[in-house]
This record gives structure tokens, C-alpha cells and sequence, in this order.
């Protein structure tokens, strides 16, 4: 009967697997219990030294120190830890988002305070009736400068208008106070100014540089914000269920099988990264983009001839407008009267007032532009620190968060036992872990949350790009050019390129071959693997019934 030999020699192989396999005795649990308790966990049930681990769901099932209640403490520890770590990670991105919005914030307002402040010190001595007649028209002007640059729905160029027209109603009346001006006088006198430009061509050249102006600031810092709130509401996310096993496995593993100073594989922890954080890099193509039309709007802005000049020195140019109708007053009235008549002798007679405060105001209408500069040379160099944020998630993990071995490759946790890790590293985003052997991720089901901040990212770097070219775009209204094809009139075409050539979710899934000797299938953390003895005293069984069978 040939199978008793052959029986025989594989409950000796078996005998000897089992006995490889616990090393000859029980190992110690030691350095496991002092590591659990400090972990916060009880030491009650924990063994004192190496038991079987066919309980075992997520770490590898042989010889163990873990008990299933250890286990699933492990997992939720390991949950906890990362979502921390995660917070940790996007605090970086965090505070350089809301710090150069609170510094640029606090740059732009105070130029506009500071202006405001000029015109409030240097109006009453320079224009006497026309400035204590009429506060609420100058106090007016700069409320609605505030509130479009604090987001309110307002047209400014339409504001901007407004004022002037107003202006020169009651700079008109208070010129001419012996005669009287009737409202349908007036309409008559604004439908010709037109034509007569009793300011000179201060109204025009203010409206077209302060709205470029307010549109570059107010869509730039509001990138800041929007850029601010997306890495937290995305650092939020919660981990999957596969991801949970994942980290586990990579963390909390090592210890249940004994080996408390082995460090996780570089690469095992780069997998396991790219899986639990697949959703995250797929913010990279519009996160560039956004991070790209911000670069080219602090442009705008950069320097002593745009924003610092023009918003800090608006009170200079009312003054400079009032003072060219002043000098051209009897050429205007002239041109008026020519126009729409001669209006009717007034009772009231003249106050003189006017004729009192006539001359040229001399104004500090300079700005260094010095500060804003440095301001804005600063900003460029930490957005592009944060340029690649998503992408570098897993690295800045694997390299700062989680003690992974970089050096010892063949002495190093990959994920079944201490050896060299073999699988290859998957790349970036979703669609490129379908093969993942170490988190099973469904590509087909990317998670909502990321998709909304990737629309709002979309719909922010569009106002940008809409703020580069000086074209005002509102905020509800932008979504309906999301899609950010072309790069507009006078847009660089490198920003639109960047976007076709980065798009990481849009690439081909590599497929890798896992080489058997790994230990690893295609689900990677949810697979299950038994003890090599009991594989063997299976095979016996298996030939035993069948010899029996015969």
C-alpha cells in the first residue's frame, strides 16, 4: 500500500511546518502587551505569549499575539490615527491658504480705508459746500466698493456711473446757484455729458482701471477662501471600510505577529496610501488649475501702476475730476445752456461759496506699491508649495507620518511577513487602482463629496480666469462655463495646456502582475491567509480519502 509512506512523509513535513512555524515554543507576547496598554487598551484577554490565529480577519492568520478583540481595537485605533494624521497633513495647506488671505484681505481694505480717510481729512477745506452737502454721496461710493469686494451681487461699473452722475448734478447746481435747476433740467444736462465730459476723461479711465482692479482682488482672495475650504471639507472625508483593514494591516500588524520593530515597506505603504486616498487625487488637474489662474491674477496686481495705485488713490481722482470741471465751468455751463437751454433766474441768488474754493487741489496721489509687491512675491512662492498637494498626500504620509523603511527593503513589513515588498506602486487617482493589491477600491463609484469640491474648483478657477482678461463674472452664474475649455482673449495657453496634460484620472489603468511568492491577490487587504500547516493537513486529508476511496 504505497500511501502510508507517502502519508507519513507529509505529516512529517506538516509536523515540521507547524514547528518552523512557532519557532519550537511559543514565542513572548511582552513586547505586544506593553505596546497595547500603551495604546490605551486593557490588558485583560491579552495572551501572554503566541497563540494560533485562525480568528484572525485582517492580519495574517499564523502564529499571533492579537486576539480578535485586540484586532478590532487596532482597526478603529488605526482610524482614528489616520484621520488625524490627515488633518495634521492638510494643516500646511490650510494655514498658507488662510494666511495670505487674511494678509491680502487686510492689504486691499486698508487701501481703501486709507483712501476714504484722505477724502474725509482733505474735501472739506478743498471744496467747502460741495463736500459738506454732499457726505453721503462720497460715503456712498466707498460702501459699494466694500460690498462688491466682499462678494455682494453689485454692478460696479454701474455704481461708478451712478456716482458721477450725481456728482455732476450738484457740482452743476452749486456752479450755478443763480439760476434754478429743475430734475428735467438736469436729465437734460447728463444726457449731454457725455458729449461734453465735464470731467475730463477721469470718470472713463477710473471706471475701466478701478473695475479691473476690484475684479482681480475680489476673485483672487475669494480663491483663497474657496481653496481654504476645500482642503477642509476634503480632509474630512471618511475612510472606507477596505481602506480601515488597509492601514491596519499595515500598521497594527507587525506587532500581532511579533515583530514590534519591523517597519512597513515604503512601497506597501505607498499602496495602501493611493488606494485610501484615490478620491483625493483626483482634485490634482483642477487644484493646478486653480492654483495656476491665481498665479496669473496676482500678476494683475503686482506692482506700483495697478492695484496699489489705483484703489489707493480714488479720492485723488474725484479730486482731480472736480477740479477739471471746475477750471472748464464756463465752457460746460456754456455747452449745457447750448444744449438744453437756458434755465430760469433763481430768487435765491448766488452764496459765492463756490468762487471761495475754486483752485487745484494738491493731493498725495502716489503709492510705493512696495508692500503689495512683497506680498505678492511671497504668495507665489507658497502656492507653488502647494501646487501638487493631492498627488503628495501619499508620500508626505509614508515619509513624515507613518515610520515606513526606506533603506531595508528585504527587512521590512510587506504586509504578510519581514521581506521584500514586490508588488509594483500603483499611480495616482481613481481609475488607477483597479489593480490595487492592497485596497479594494470601486473605481466606478467615486465618492460625492470630492466630486462637489472638484465642481467648485471648476467653477472658481473659471472666475479667475474671467478676472485675468478683466471680465467680471458672477459668482452664481459661473458654473455655466465650468468646463474651462480655451483659454480666453489674452490668456496663456500654458494654463490650458497644463490641464489636458495632467489630468490623472483620465489615464489608462496600469495593469501589474503580482508575483505569486508576495502573498498578495488582487484584494489585497480583504484576502485571507491560512497557516502553511494547514494547508498541509489538508492535502494529507485530501489524499487520504481518496486512497480510501480506491
Amino acid at each position: 500500500m504505497p500511501f502510508f509512506p507517502w502519508g507519513f512523509w507529509l505529516l512529517c513535513l506538516a509536523s515540521s511546518a507547524a514547528r518552523a512555524d512557532s519557532g519550537g515554543k511559543a514565542k513572548s507576547c511582552a513586547e505586544v502587551r506593553q505596546f497595547y496598554a500603551a495604546k490605551g487598551f486593557s490588558l485583560s484577554g491579552v495572551p501572554q505569549a503566541e497563540i494560533s490565529g485562525e480568528h484572525l480577519r485582517i492580519c495574517p492568520q499564523g502564529y499571533t499575539c492579537c486576539t480578535s478583540e485586540m484586532e478590532e481595537n487596532f482597526a478603529k485605533k488605526s482610524q482614528s490615527e489616520f484621520e488625524d494624521m490627515m488633518t495634521e497633513a492638510s494643516r500646511f495647506a490650510q494655514v498658507t491658504l488662510t494666511s495670505q488671505h487674511k494678509n491680502f484681505d487686510g492689504y486691499f481694505q486698508d487701501l481703501l480705508n486709507k483712501s476714504e480717510k484722505a477724502l474725509y481729512d482733505t474735501f472739506p477745506s478743498l471744496y467747502g459746500e460741495l463736500y459738506s452737502q454732499n457726505v453721503k454721496l462720497f460715503k456712498d461710493l466707498y460702501s459699494e466698493l466694500r460690498r462688491y469686494y466682499r462678494g455682494s451681487n453689485i454692478n460696479l461699473e454701474e455704481a461708478l456711473n451712478e456716482f458721477w452722475i450725481r456728482l455732476l448734478e450738484r457740482l452743476f447746481k452749486l456752479m450755478n446757484p443763480q439760476y434754478l435747476i429743475t430734475d428735467e433740467y438736469l436729465d437734460c444736462m447728463v444726457k449731454h455729458a457725455e458729449q461734453h465730459k465735464p470731467f475730463g476723461e477721469v470718470p472713463r479711465d477710473l471706471k475701466l482701471k478701478a473695475t479691473r482692479a476690484f475684479i482681480a482682488v475680489r476673485s483672487y482672495v475669494q480663491g483663497l477662501s474657496v481653496g481654504s475650504d476645500i482642503v477642509r471639507k476634503v480632509s474630512q472625508v471618511s475612510l472606507s471600510q477596505e481602506c480601515t483593514r488597509a492601514i491596519m494591516k499595515l500598521v497594527y500588524c507587525p506587532y500581532c505577529r511579533g515583530m514590534s520593530s519591523v517597519k512597513p515597506c515604503n512601497n506597501y505603504c505607498h499602496n495602501v496610501m493611493k488606494g485610501c486616498l484615490a478620491n483625493q487625487a483626483d482634485l490634482d488637474t483642477e487644484w493646478r488649475n486653480l492654483i495656476d489662474s491665481m498665479l496669473l491674477v496676482a500678476d494683475r496686481f503686482d506692482g506700483p501702476s495697478n492695484v496699489d495705485t489705483v484703489i489707493g488713490t480714488i479720492h485723488a481722482r474725484i479730486a482731480e475730476a472736480i477740479s477739471n470741471m471746475q477750471e472748464n465751468r464756463d465752457s460746460i455751463t456754456a455747452k449745457v445752456f447750448q444744449g438744453c437751454g437756458n434755465p430760469k433766474i433763481s430768487t435765491k441768488g448766488s452764496s459765492g461759496e463756490d468762487k471761495k474754493r475754486r483752485g487745484k487741489p494738491v493731493l498725495d496721489d502716489k503709492s510705493s506699491g512696495f508692500g503689495l509687491e512683497k506680498l505678492v512675491s511671497d504668495a507665489k512662492g507658497k502656492l507653488r508649495d502647494i501646487k501638487d498637494y493631492w498627488v503628495a498626500l501619499p508620500s508626505t504620509l509614508c515619509n513624515e507620518k507613518i515610520p515606513s523603511s526606506l533603506t531595508n527593503e528585504d527587512k521590512c513589513w510587506n504586509g504578510m511577513a519581514k521581506g521584500r515588498y514586490l508588488p509594483e506602486v500603483m499611480g495616482d487617482g481613481l481609475a488607477n487602482q483597479i489593480n490595487n493589491p492592497e485596497v479594494e477600491v470601486d473605481i466606478t463609484k467615486p465618492d460625492m463629496t470630492i466630486r462637489q469640491q472638484i465642481m467648485q474648483l471648476k467653477i472658481m478657477t473659471n472666475r479667475l480666469r474671467n478676472a485675468y482678461n478683466g471680465n467680471d463674472v458672477d459668482f452664481q452664474d459661473a458654473s455655466d462655463d465650468i468646463s474651462g475649455s480655451g483659454s480666453g482673449e489674452g490668456y496663456p495657453d500654458e494654463v490650458g495646456s497644463k490641464r489636458l496634460s495632467k489630468n490623472s484620472s483620465t489615464r489608462q489603468p496600469e495593469i501589474h502582475a503580482i508575483p505569486n511568492q508576495s502573498g498578495h491577490g488582487v484584494n489585497g487587504a480583504s484576502s485571507k491567509v491560512l497557516p502553511s500547516s494547514f494547508l498541509i493537513f489538508l492535502s494529507v486529508a485530501v489524499i487520504a480519502t481518496q486512497y480510501l476511496r480506491r
